[in-house]
C-alpha cells in the first residue's frame, strides 16, 4: 500500500492516540478536577491504608469516635433533665450502686449522668479552642515566613514573648478579666496556645518556598496571596492537622483546670467543673473516690486519645518517622 492510499485523520480528530492512552476529552485524563479528585481519593485511600497500621492510633481514633456518641446522643442516653439540682433523684453523695452506678454528687445527681453531659462540653470547647489556636498560628507562620523585613521580626519577638510567658497565667488573666462564660475560656486557650503552631509553620514554610516551583511561580507573575495561598499552604496542612490534634488535646486539659479554678461558666456542665464541685463539696478529705475519679479519668482519656491519633497522623504523613505499631 503507498502512502497516497493511507488512511488520513478525519478533519477534527487530531492525531493518533497512542496505545494505552485515555483519549483527550474523556475520563479523568481530559478533565482537570476529575483528575485531581482521583488524585484526592488515591490519597485518602492511602493514609487511611497506612494509619490503620497503626494500633495506638486505631485505639485513640475508637475511642474518641466513641466519646463523640456519647456526648451527641447524652440527652437520649441519660435525660434533658438529669442536670438539674431540685428534680435529683438520689441523696447527697451516695456510693456507687446499681440504680448509680457511679454514685452522686453533693445534690444527689447521677455522677454518671453529669459525665456524659460533660463531655458535650469539654469536647466542645477542645475542638473550637484548638481550631482558633491552629488558625492563629497558621497565619502568623505562614506570613512570617513569606515576607521578610522588620514586619516578619515584631511579628517573631511577639511570638516569642507569647512563647516564654506560661500558657496558664495568661488564661487565667484573661478568663478573670472577661464575662465568665465557654466562649471566654475558648478566646483564652486560642491566643495563648498558638505560638507553638506558629513557629512550627514558619520553619515548613521557609522550606516549602526554598523550592524552585515557587521561583517558576513568582516568574509567571504569581503575587504574595497566590503563592501562599495555592502553593504554600497545601504543603504545610499536613503539620498543621497533626499538630491541632495534639493541640485539642491540650485546650481539654487547660480547660479542666480553669474550670477546676472555678474561672468558667458554673452553669455548664464540664469535667473541670465536676472536679471543682468535688473540690467543694469536700470530695477529697471525705474520700468520695466516685466523685472524683470519673472526670479525671475521663480527662486523662480523651487527651490520651487525642495525643496517640496526633502522633499516628504525624508518623503517617512524615515519612522519616515511619509507622509504629
Amino acid at each position: 500500500m503507498t502512502t497516497d492510499s493511507m488512511p488520513t485523520p478525519a478533519e477534527g480528530e487530531g492525531a493518533p492516540v497512542e496505545a494505552g492512552a485515555t483519549p483527550a476529552g474523556t475520563g479523568a485524563a481530559g478533565n482537570p478536577r476529575a483528575l485531581a479528585r482521583a488524585r484526592r481519593r488515591q490519597s485518602a485511600a492511602r493514609f487511611w491504608r497506612d494509619y490503620r497500621r497503626n494500633r495506638g492510633g486505631m485505639w485513640g481514633l475508637g475511642a474518641l469516635v466513641l466519646i463523640a456518641l456519647v456526648a451527641v446522643f447524652a440527652p437520649q442516653l441519660v435525660g434533658a433533665d438529669s442536670q438539674s439540682v431540685t428534680d435529683a433523684p438520689g441523696g447527697a453523695l451516695e456510693s456507687p450502686s446499681g440504680e448509680f452506678p457511679l454514685g452522686t454528687d453533693q445534690f444527689g445527681r447521677s455522677v454518671l449522668a453529669l459525665l456524659v453531659w460533660g463531655a458535650r462540653v469539654s469536647l466542645t470547647v477542645g475542638l473550637l479552642a484548638a481550631f482558633l489556636c491552629v488558625a492563629i498560628g497558621t497565619l502568623v507562620g505562614i506570613v512570617a515566613g513569606h515576607f521578610h523585613g522588620w514586619y516578619t521580626t515584631v511579628l517573631m519577638r511577639i511570638t516569642d514573648w507569647f512563647l516564654v510567658m506560661p500558657t496558664l497565667v495568661l488564661a487565667i488573666a484573661l478568663a478573670t478579666v472577661m464575662d465568665r462564660s465557654m466562649w471566654t475560656v475558648v478566646i483564652a486557650i486560642g491566643v495563648t496556645t498558638w505560638p507553638t503552631t506558629a513557629r512550627l509553620v514558619r520553619a515548613q514554610t521557609l522550606a516549602v518556598e526554598s523550592r524552585p516551583y515557587i521561583e517558576r511561580a513568582r516568574a509567571l507573575g504569581g503575587d504574595h496571596g497566590h503563592i501562599m495561598i495555592r502553593h504554600v499552604l497545601p504543603n504545610v496542612m499536613p503539620l498543621v492537622l497533626a499538630q491541632t490534634t495534639l493541640v485539642i488535646s491540650s485546650a481539654i486539659l487547660t480547660e479542666a483546670m480553669l474550670a477546676f479554678l472555678g474561672l468558667s461558666d458554673p452553669t455548664v456542665t464540664s469535667w473541670g467543673g465536676m472536679l471543682q464541685d468535688a473540690r467543694e463539696a469536700g470530695a477529697v478529705s471525705a474520700g468520695h473516690w466516685w466523685y472524683l475519679a470519673p472526670p479525671g479519668i475521663a480527662v486523662a482519656a480523651v487527651a490520651l486519645a487525642f495525643t496517640l491519633c496526633g502522633r499516628a497522623i504525624e508518623s503517617v504523613l512524615n515519612p522519616k518517622l515511619g509507622v509504629t505499631r
